[in-house]
């Protein structure tokens, strides 16, 4: 064949997990290799395309056209999913490429490798010569991921991901490719940022309670902090400049009478180009923070903007450039920049809390601010990434008290989703937050991981009551202090005062699946399972490959009536998160709908993974929902000795998967961990 240069779109696909399955077995690994040749060749056939090659585990191909590349990759993912035996990642990019026999050569081809390889398994991701192309194609929707400093490409270039529901969009921290390697950072550098970011915060303040007190409208004390933009050399500095946003988040939060959304739902924006008032309005933000973070040599410039939503009318900017001189003199400059700022109108009490330092040391505060990265991913092998780092800033301040308390928090979380057995987590847990506690009862963190522990390990439900409060009056834009105290209300019957609080989280953080999944589960003690179907699918739409949304979703369905719904979202939730926990609602659901022979199966199955070791409450349930009460209540009460599970559940869900809820032996039950009966 001649040579022969035209535009084209070419596209890589990469095989996840395909280098380990080699070495564990090349026999499954070779068969998986012809399955995807397979699945792949039709379709790109079909969308015009050629096949060009195989390059291990990856394949290239090229189309004619940007948007047949695109419904190309959507097809062969969409056949991927189903077949269930393989996961694929996929890169696209629109550039001048050279085709000589067969193959095909080019700088179009090198950034379409290194496109794919940002990208996760069940993604497609393309470059923004592609997205120009499509951007005014219904079918497909687009998010921007930002801009990556790609290996041998002369400029940063601006990625974007396809976020059609069903399909992996991946967060920045997770995106692990051929990038230019970075330029490291003085410790002396990263704390001037945050002194300088600090001055910006306090003015954003400043002219923010103006702005308030002038306009005396309630409904606009509110403000979302978004996460500022790294635009360091590297882009290497994302999690410094996530945790600057958060920071800033956490301190306008403690000034009285401003409302602060939650950092969750404030950071779903990150490397969006949402219009502001769109997010304004998803948020229920009167302003929005905004900005950026740069270095170049020895200084740093931090711009900030206050924007008012409605609008977008620019209320405020700052731009701060300053030299890396003395360090000691910029902390004094600094302090003194916050009092002019604040004084007119944070004073006394008030003054100190909003200007709160943790920790005095920089490198204890980078390591926990790397730990916070983790920690907000929210899975287990995160928390255990961020465990780590809690330690690590603990060990180099040893009085670092949130560090302590958000260590409890992921111990907590480990064991209340069934991802670590209580003996492992709960001492590490309960050391963590008295620590937290003991260093420092100011912080709202504090009073948090105690109240968690007096609430989920010891079901003091009146005792944990004062912790929560105790947080909110310390932070009043705590979304998971109204959470606890929304479970706290309805376990003991509270209904209103419940459902109240989680208005109120919800307001505070309304885009947060952790957030959205807590809320469900008052919801859902509540009994109002329309508004659960609703929260469900709320859940299913931001994250279609989160496990909850499909258990509140299914949860809904069954308790409507709509059983095989129900039994779709339960069966795609254990798939999810195949935990004791997950298999416990699909067996339950088996059960209601009379085929107890499945559910059967799923008791073994779930004796498999060791429910009868760590989590006895979920396989007591499964043995009610099918009439084997004796069996149900041994389960039941070996639970409740070593505290495993949601116990404090068990008189809604012993009412809704029973008929065990009044047996008397269940009463028993009730008493001993506080529940009030009838």
């Amino acid at each position: 064949m001649p040579q022969s240069r035209q535009l084209a779109a070419i596209m890589f696909t990469d095989i996840v997990g395909y280098t380990a399955l080699m070495g564990s077995d090349n026999k499954k690994a070779l068969t998986i290799l012809q399955k995807n040749r397979e699945l792949q060749k039709p379709i790109i056939k079909e969308f015009n395309g050629r096949w060009i090659k195989e390059l291990g585990d990856g394949a290239m191909a090229s189309f004619n056209t940007a948007a047949d590349a695109v419904y190309a990759a959507i097809k062969i993912q969409e056949a991927c999913s189903l077949s269930d035996e393989f996961k694929l990642k996929i890169g696209i990019h629109l550039g001048d490429v050279l085709f000589e026999n067969d193959d095909v050569f080019g700088d179009g081809v090198n950034i379409a490798s290194r496109i794919e390889s940002l990208a996760i398994a069940g993604a497609v991701l393309m470059s923004k010569a592609i997205r120009d192309q499509v951007k005014n194609n219904s079918d497909f929707q687009l998010d921007s991921l930002g801009h990556f400093d790609f290996k041998n490409v002369s400029e940063p270039m601006e990625v974007f991901a396809l976020a059609n529901p069903g399909f992996a969009v991946p967060r920045r921290e997770e995106m692990q490719g051929k990038l230019k390697l970075p330029h490291k950072k003085s410790n002396t550098l990263k704390w001037i940022i945050l002194a300088a970011f600090i001055i910006v915060v306090s003015f954003a303040v400043w002219f923010l309670k103006g702005q308030m007190k002038d306009s005396g409208e309630t409904g606009d004390q509110s403000i979302a902090v978004l996460a500022f933009v790294d635009m360091s050399q590297g882009k290497d500095q994302e999690y410094f400049s996530d945790g600057l946003s958060e920071n800033t988040l956490d301190l306008l939060a403690k000034v009285p009478g401003l409302k602060v959304i939650g950092r969750t739902s404030s950071f779903s924006f990150k490397g969006k180009n949402e219009d502001l008032r769109v997010i304004g309005e998803k948020l229920g933000a009167a302003n929005i923070l905004e900005g950026s973070v740069q270095t170049d040599g020895n200084t740093v410039r931090i711009t900030a903007q206050l924007i008012r939503a409605a609008d977008g009318i620019h209320l405020w900017s700052g731009k701060f450039d300053r030299e890396l001189k003395d360090i000691f003199a910029i902390q004094d400059e600094i302090s003194l920049a916050i009092l002019k700022a604040v004084k007119v109108e944070l004073v006394g009490g008030e003054k100190d809390a909003v200007l709160k330092k943790y920790t005095d040391n920089v490198e204890a505060y980078q390591l926990y601010l790397q730990g916070r990265f983790h920690l907000n991913k929210f899975n287990p092998n995160d928390f255990i990434k961020a465990i780590e780092y809690f330690d690590k800033a603990i060990a180099i301040d040893p009085a670092y008290a949130i560090a302590y308390a958000d260590k409890a928090f992921c111990y907590m979380n480990l064991r209340d989703f069934g991802w670590m057995p209580s003996e492992k987590s709960m001492p590490q847990a309960i050391e963590a937050a008295q620590r937290a506690m003991q260093l420092d009862d100011q912080i709202a963190e504090s009073q948090l991981a105690v109240g968690r522990i007096k609430l989920h390990w010891e079901w003091n439900i009146q005792e944990a009551m004062k912790n929560f409060e105790n947080a909110l009056d310390i932070n009043p834009n705590s979304a998971d202090a109204h959470v606890q105290l929304g479970f706290c209300e309805v376990l003991l019957g509270h209904y209103k005062e419940g459902m109240n609080h989680a208005n109120m989280a919800q307001n505070l953080d309304p885009i947060s699946i952790l957030n959205m999944t807590y809320i469900s589960s008052i919801v859902w003690t509540v009994g109002d399972y329309a508004l659960l179907l609703e929260k469900g699918k709320e859940i299913i739409q931001l994250a279609p490959n989160f496990f909850t949304g499909h258990l509140w979703a299914g949860a809904a369905y069954q308790m409507l009536g709509r059983s095989d719904e129900a039994l779709i979202e339960f069966k795609l939730a254990a798939k999810l998160d195949p935990t004791v926990s997950s298999l416990s609602s699909l067996g339950k659901a088996y059960a209601l709908q009379g085929e107890k022979e499945q559910a059967r199966q799923i008791i073994e199955e779930m004796k498999d993974a060791g429910a009868e070791i760590y989590d006895n409450y979920n396989l007591g349930l499964v043995y009610g929902s099918i009439g084997e009460s004796d069996s149900a209540f041994y389960h039941l009460n070996k639970a409740i000795e070593d505290k495993q599970g949601t116990i404090l559940w068990l008189k809604n869900n012993l009412s809704v998967f029973t008929k065990l809820s009044d047996d008397p032996r269940a009463v028993a039950l009730y008493k001993k961990i506080g529940i009030p009966y009838p």
